[in-house]
């Protein structure tokens, strides 16, 4: 039996914002009030990030412009995590560059091959304000990257060149969401 709460059960699920929405494609600020609204958006990103069956969601994906990301992701050990990063930093990322794919909340029923060190670390803050440190390897390094990329402003789309990165262009110009 698990005790506490499952996060996002007293959360709401906003809409989700997608590719070319302004929110996405800029730097997000950092969060200076650790206060019951912060709770409540971390409460609404679980609540979406699993609507949506997605492994990991930040904030400016529900239009809010804060460094704050949470995930409910597996490694490559089947390990699951759960938790929430508030005004994270990417301390390290290294190891193996991976190719594998990608797909995002904000692009959906889009995927492409990105590269991505295997081993991440993660430090920030909780709601609380308390600090905590996230590592990840696997596939929950590429999510740790992935989240940490979207509060700079950026999407996995970036992080591809050449004919990949054209692939892409045309798929999305393509996807039913594009306006």
């Amino acid at each position: 039996m698990r005790h506490g709460s499952i996060p996002g059960t007293h959360g709401r699920v906003r809409p989700l914002t997608l590719l070319g929405d302004p929110v996405l494609h800029g730097p997000c600020a950092d969060v200076t009030d650790f206060d019951p609204e912060l709770s409540a958006l971390v409460e609404d990103l679980f609540a979406t990030m699993y609507a949506a069956e997605g492994v990991g969601l930040a904030a400016n994906q529900v239009g809010e412009g804060v460094r704050v990301f949470v995930y409910d992701c597996p490694d490559d050990e089947d390990v699951r995590h759960v938790g929430h990063v508030v005004n994270p930093r990417l301390v390290a990322a290294d190891g193996v560059v991976v190719r594998g794919p990608e797909g995002c909340l904000s692009l959906p029923g889009l995927e492409a091959g990105v590269e991505r060190y295997d081993h991440a670390v993660v430090e920030g803050f909780n709601a609380a304000g308390d600090p905590v440190t996230v590592h990840g390897t696997g596939f929950f390094a590429r999510c740790l990257q992935h989240e940490h990329d979207h509060l700079a402003g950026h999407t996995y789309a970036d992080h591809l060149k050449g004919w990949r990165k054209r692939r892409h262009l045309h798929q999305i110009s393509r996807a039913p969401w594009t306006p």
